[in-house]
This record gives structure tokens, sequence and C-alpha cells, in this order.
């Protein structure tokens, strides 16, 4: 039993030390011993910033992993994500028009027209693309692309517009850095949207096959789709209101871990996120440590090993096809 999860084990034990290691980096110094000594400034230090940053980063990781895993699976499509998908632009026009009309609006408000439109922008561009009589593997992720750069332009001819330019400037790049205690809660329903996902995996692992296959099996296909793509877009949302926008995390981590792991989001959907934290984790400290004691935004680091991850990946694609890669002399299905 433990041989068959070792890989998982592994994730874990490695999240678990980067996670308390991460609570001491930073530019003020956080000390073990002294939170043991009941050190009055560490102790806030830790509580009102580090340990509330590190539960966004981890929910981010987790959250914005398995949205691509699901979309990818829905779509039937590796290189189909939030960020290829128009989810994450959907969610920056959400926000700018609570900025826009309620001024004073809270974040949980923005939250609300986040989720809607992300919802709404999801929807709209899967409904497009199974319109399309010949859907090349390409073309899909192309499409969204387009999609949300319509949708970015009309977002930033309204913020030019209203003046909000700097206002929405803070949610088109994701950082940690604002992230205190009391600002960044909304992020805690990634938890259980991602529950919900592992509970009908099965279910978006069938929808996947198509509507006739859904329908041959009893599965509901359009309850399926579109409950896989709400959860998609509220995880989305949830985190570009707290964080901002972060590219690549559901495009790159999904299809590293589906190399491995194979296809199965009920296999594969634990390690997806626990890669996925992990990854979020590493450049979160990578942009903390690198120019200390200033802090580069994590969608720089991100987009930097997120992009030479993403080359490397086609690059085996091109050279393997879909052979899996071994480990230990085993075969694991890509």
């Amino acid at each position: 039993m433990i041989k068959k999860y070792k890989g998982t084990i592994a994730l874990a034990v490695c999240l678990l030390l980067l996670a308390v290691a991460s609570l001491f980096v930073g530019v003020l110094d956080v000390k073990p011993s002294n939170l043991l000594a009941g050190d009055g400034k560490n102790m806030r230090i830790f509580l009102i910033s580090r340990l509330p940053r590190l539960l966004a980063i981890l929910c981010t990781g987790i959250g914005m992993s398995v949205a691509g895993l699901i979309m990818q699976q829905l779509c039937m499509n590796k290189f189909v994500s939030p960020t290829t998908g128009a989810t994450i632009s959907s969610a920056q026009f959400g926000i700018l028009l609570a900025l826009i009309y309620m001024p004073k609006s809270t974040l949980w408000t923005r939250a609300i027209f986040a989720f809607v439109t992300a919802i709404l922008g999801t929807w709209l561009y899967v409904w497009f693309i199974q319109k399309l009589q010949f859907k090349e593997v390409i073309m899909v992720p192309l499409i969204g692309i387009m999609f949300g750069n319509v949708i970015g332009g009309i977002t930033n001819f309204l913020a030019f517009r209203y003046e909000m330019t700097q206002a929405l400037s803070t949610w088109l790049v994701g950082h940690f850095s604002m992230v205190i205690k009391g600002r960044y809660e909304i992020v805690y329903l990634v938890v259980p949207l991602v529950v919900i996902a592992f509970i009908f995996a099965n279910h978006f692992n069938i929808v996947g096959m198509g509507k006739n296959f859904s329908t041959n099996l009893g599965v509901p296909y359009n309850v399926v789709l579109f409950m896989g793509l709400t959860i998609t877009a509220m995880i989305t949302a949830s985190t570009v209101v707290v964080v901002g926008s972060i590219s690549y995390i559901g495009l790159i981590v999904p299809n590293i871990v589906a190399m491995f792991k194979g296809d199965k989001i009920r296999g594969t959907i634990i390690d997806t996120a626990l890669f996925g934290a992990i990854f979020v984790l590493v450049c979160d400290m990578i942009g903390r440590i690198l120019i200390r004691p200033y802090e580069l935004p994590i969608e720089l680091i991100i987009g930097i090993l997120g992009s030479i991850l993403f080359v490397m990946m086609l690059l085996y694609r091109l050279k393997h096809g879909r052979k899996a890669i071994r480990i230990g002399g085993k075969k694991h299905e890509s």
C-alpha cells in the first residue's frame, strides 16, 4: 500500500518541509527560538503576515492546479487552462465592474462580481468551442487566448475610460506581498471546491469522453459539464481577487503530473494539488530571496519557470509522443 503511494507521500513530505521553511523567509527575521520564547513582535509577524501568506500560497497552488486539471479533462485538451480559457480575464473584468459601479465595495463584493463574470466567460468559451466542427489540439487554446485578449481589451478600455488603471493593476500581476490577516480569507473557498472536484472526479472523466458516451452511462452531461466549469471559475476568481493574475499553474502542473501518473483525474488530483502547492511555494520563496530586501512578483517567477517547463514538456511530447516516463524501471503512462 505504501509502495503504491510513495510518490504522493514524497510530495506531501516535501511540501511540509518547504512550508515550514517558508515561514522563516522574509525581510524581517522571524526565528523559531523567538517564537518558542514568546517574543511578541515575532509572534505578531508570524500570525498576521507569514502564516496567512503560507495558507494563501497553498490554496492558490492547489486550487489553480486542480482547476487546470478539470478544464483539460472536460475539454479533452492538454493546452486548456484558466489562462488559455479566458477564465482569469473574465474574473479581472468582474473586479473592474465592481470598482466602477461600487467604488466602496468590500473584497467579498468584488469576489461576487468576479465569480459571476468568470463563470459566464468560461461557459461562453466552452460553448463556443463545442460548436466548432473541427477542433485541432492547438486551435482550442488559441481561441481561448484570443477570447481572453478581447475581454482584456474591454477591461483595459473601461479602466482608462473611468481612470481605474492604477486600481486595477493590483489584480493584473499576481503577488503575495499584500496578503495579511483579514485580506485573504476568500481563498479558503478553494478547499471545499477541491473536495467537490475529488468527489465527482470520475464523472468529469466520463464527460470528457463526449456527450454520447456520458448519456450511455447515465451521466447527465450538461449538468456535470457546467458543474465542473463552475468549480474551475470559482477557484480562479477567488484566487484572482486575493492574489491577482497568475499564469501557467493550471497549464503546467497537470501536464507534468500526467506524464508520470496518467490522465485519470481520481488518480492524479491529489498529486496535482500537492505538486501545484510545491511549485507556487518554491516560486514565492525564490521571489523573496533573489533581491532581498525587495521582493519580485510571483507572476514574474512563475512566468519564467513556467515558460521553460512548458518548452521542455513540448519537446518531450514531440520526441516521445505519449510515451510514459520511466521511474525506477517501472513504466508510468503519460
